[in-house]
Formats: C-alpha cells, sequence, structure tokens
C-alpha cells in the first residue's frame, strides 16, 4: 500500500527509530511523544485495524507489545503504562494501519481518557454478552 505510511515505514521508504522488529511486527517511536519512551507498535502487513487482523498477527503483535513495555518500564521507570489502540474514526484513529500505544505514563503528565460509563443493570450486560458469543466465530 504505497499511500499507507506506516506501510512506508515497515518498507523503509520512510527513516523511523526502529525500536524493535520481528518477522511480522514493527516497533517504533512516535513522532509526537506523549511522553518520553511513547512508542507504536504496528502489524509489519498491511491491516486497516483490529477486525482485519488473523490471529496469527494479533498473537505477534501482543507478544511485541509485552516485550517492548516491559523495556519501556525498564528504560523510563513510568508510574504506569497506557495501552491505546483505536478502530475507525468514531474511536479517534488517524493512521488507518494497525497499530497500538504503548506509553509510559506519570501523574499529572496532561494525558486524559474518559467515557461516560452507562452502568447498565446485570440482565442487561447478560444480553450484550450473549449477543457477542452468538456473533462469535
Amino acid at each position: 500500500m504505497s499511500s499507507c505510511v506506516f506501510c512506508r515505514i515497515v518498507a523503509k521508504e520512510i527513516p523511523a527509530a526502529v525500536v524493535y522488529e520481528d518477522d511480522q511486527t514493527l516497533a517504533f517511536m512516535d513522532a509526537g511523544q506523549v511522553n518520553p519512551g511513547h512508542v507504536l507498535v504496528a502489524a509489519k502487513g498491511h491491516a486497516e485495524n483490529l477486525y482485519e487482523l488473523n490471529d496469527a498477527q494479533a498473537g505477534a503483535l501482543l507478544r511485541t507489545a509485552a516485550r517492548v513495555a516491559r523495556a519501556i518500564r525498564d528504560a523510563y521507570q513510568p508510574q504506569g503504562l497506557s495501552v491505546y489502540q483505536a478502530n475507525g474514526k468514531a474511536a479517534w484513529q488517524t493512521v488507518f494501519h494497525y497499530h497500538m500505544h504503548l506509553m509510559p505514563r506519570h501523574d499529572g503528565d496532561g494525558m486524559a481518557l474518559s467515557w461516560p460509563a452507562k452502568n447498565p443493570p446485570p440482565e442487561k450486560l447478560a444480553e450484550y454478552a450473549a449477543a457477542i458469543r452468538r456473533a462469535l466465530v
């Protein structure tokens, strides 16, 4: 996908500060660092979002994320680490190539994420769960 910026990074057409690479994943520094150590973990094969990943890609991405997260912890000693991944414009996805953000966190670092919890009753939660179970393939 020559128009995809992450495909171009994977192909080494665009430079990136690479942290880790294997046959299915590439981890590199986010140019828009939230805090020092903010890394993106991307699929090497183009998949627009989580829905398009096959099981092998999904497993490889989480293995890489865990490995790089431990290295971020050891290198920067953050108070915490946020993992963020978006699918679709409504979820604020801006680069349409699967990737996740590993963001070292510190109290008062200015990053915020909040959502309006609806707190449905247990019966409604069971209904939601049943609908997802029916759709599992």
